[in-house]
């Protein structure tokens, strides 16, 4: 059973990204600098940064929490990250 992770990155234009994996520093590296694995949101606002991460229990879980932060405003995910 592999742990998840729901993460947050701030891109070189300073928008926020966020997303899920099972290998932080492996899917940022992928963010930065795969053309293929890079999600194309990220690949036009390169260099990015983690700023924020949190485990998850699960897959299901991860993705949940992915939504929920999402939705949130900018104020309120920059509030998560300074936390």
């Amino acid at each position: 059973m592999s742990q998840w992770f729901v993460y947050i990155l701030q891109c070189n234009d300073d928008s926020l990204y966020t997303g899920v994996t099972t290998d932080i520093e492996r899917r940022v590296k992928e963010h930065n600098h795969d053309t293929k694995l890079a999600a194309s949101y990220t690949r036009a606002r390169r260099p990015v940064k983690l700023v924020y991460s949190e485990q998850c229990d699960d897959r299901s879980q991860a993705l949940k929490r992915e939504v929920r932060i999402k939705r949130l405003k900018r104020f309120e995910k920059q509030a998560l990250i300074n936390k």
